[in-house]
């Protein structure tokens, strides 16, 4: 919807959010420790991470619902950190919804123009109606409307009053699994035709990954890494963003050689290469480095067929110790020298019948598909099991 994006970009003047140095205590703990983070305009950025880790504070702070310990919040190159939340220009949607009852979903929308003394409010109403796709709707109350459609109607309702910025608190949390990814889709909809910065906490990583932009992952109140989805998936710079935007195995292994742009790994008596631009780990020869890889970027072959697998892949042997069918793929679990309870994702399409439990396999993989962490900064931020599981302990100050 053009007018409303021109509108809405022209009238406010736009401008990033800009937190600097910006920390939360509440007496003793920490939930945000001094946090400098910027979200560009008109991009939809994502907050992610588990409940606790200072996520819906950070966007408390920048709505005005909660008072930083320290630091600033800059709209553009307005300083709001002293500004009640209503004098700035930013409106936040619940997980609650928070829709009147008594009230028609256009007399919803309409409520914060009405506020503001604005009389005509038809032609706005509307057009905010048309956005969210509920023009039809438009005389029903809140109970009459599925969950989806109530998110809707909170989503216009904020937007209608043109903010520079929409906070989304876990807008999603409340619906079904179906209905929630739709609502993702229709969400980057929205944002994509009005054109204003959308800031997103979740603490679902499918969620994050479907419509932000950037996402920051926050782990014990500060940002573990930032950057595009697909960079976060594909080059973890921690075991703990690792695991928590999907699943990943670890190796442990030691640096042997480097040359041309690839870091050659010693590992349970065999070898691994590893692309230098995917490696965060020091690369002294001894050194340790935890090698990781995704279950879907592997390849099962049966033992007997190892001959065939191509020179250059980065390989290890094992023996099936479960597998599971989980519709597109199998999920299957491998004993080997350099880490039990190895997991390898593999599609149901002409699997080999041979791979069940206790048969001997290959597993082997593109070597520009491995990333390499830093072992000794995973051990101080927690524990790598022999699973290549991260187990981190809650911090509390």
């Amino acid at each position: 919807m053009k007018t409303t994006k021109d509108t809405t970009t022209a009238g406010n003047g736009g401008g990033d959010v800009r937190l600097t140095g910006i920390s939360k205590t509440y007496g003793s703990f920490t939930a945000v420790h001094p946090l400098d983070l910027t979200v560009p305009q008109g991009s939809f950025f994502a907050l992610l991470g588990a409940s606790g880790c200072g996520k819906t504070t950070t966007l408390r702070m920048i709505a005005g619902l909660e008072e930083p310990t320290a630091g600033t919040v800059h709209l553009g190159d307005q300083d709001v950190t002293a500004l009640p939340p209503y004098k700035r220009p930013v409106n936040t949607v619940f997980q609650s919804y928070a829709l009147f009852p008594h009230l028609d979903i256009f007399e919803n929308v309409a409520f914060g123009l009405r506020r503001r003394g604005i009389r005509s409010v038809k032609k706005q109403v509307e057009e905010m109606l048309e956005l969210v796709q509920l023009g039809e709707q438009a005389r029903k109350k809140p109970h009459q409307l599925s969950g989806g459609q109530q998110q809707r109607v909170a989503v216009a309702r904020a937007l209608i009053n043109h903010p520079r910025v929409l906070l989304l608190d876990e807008p999603l949390g409340a619906l079904d699994l179906k209905l929630r990814r739709q609502m993702q889709l229709e969400l980057k909809r929205i944002q994509t035709e009005v054109g204003i910065t959308f800031v997103h906490v979740t603490h679902d990583q499918e969620e994050a990954m479907t419509m932000a932009d950037t996402v920051a992952v926050m782990n014990a109140g500060r940002v573990e890494q930032l950057g595009p989805p697909t960079e976060l998936y594909e080059n973890p710079r921690t075991t703990f963003v690792a695991n928590f935007l999907g699943t990943s195995n670890f190796i442990e292994a030691e640096v042997d050689t480097r040359s041309g742009g690839e870091i050659v790994l010693k590992a349970g008596g065999g070898k691994l290469v590893l692309p230098e631009a995917r490696n965060s780990a020091p690369t002294t020869t001894g050194g340790k480095v935890l090698v990781g890889v995704r279950p879907e970027k592997i390849s099962l072959t049966h033992a007997d067929d190892a001959g065939g697998i191509p020179d250059g892949r980065n390989r290890i042997t094992g023996r099936i110790a479960d597998s599971s069918f989980i519709g597109v793929s199998t999920q299957f679990v491998v004993d080997s020298p350099v880490c039990t309870d190895f997991e390898v994702y593999v599609q149901n399409i002409d699997r080999d019948a041979r791979l069940v439990p206790g048969a001997e396999v290959v597993l082997h993989w593109n070597p520009a598909h491995t990333f390499g962490l830093d072992a000794a900064q995973s051990l101080l931020a927690g524990t790598v099991n022999s699973a290549g599981v991260e187990t981190v302990e809650e911090e509390v100050a």
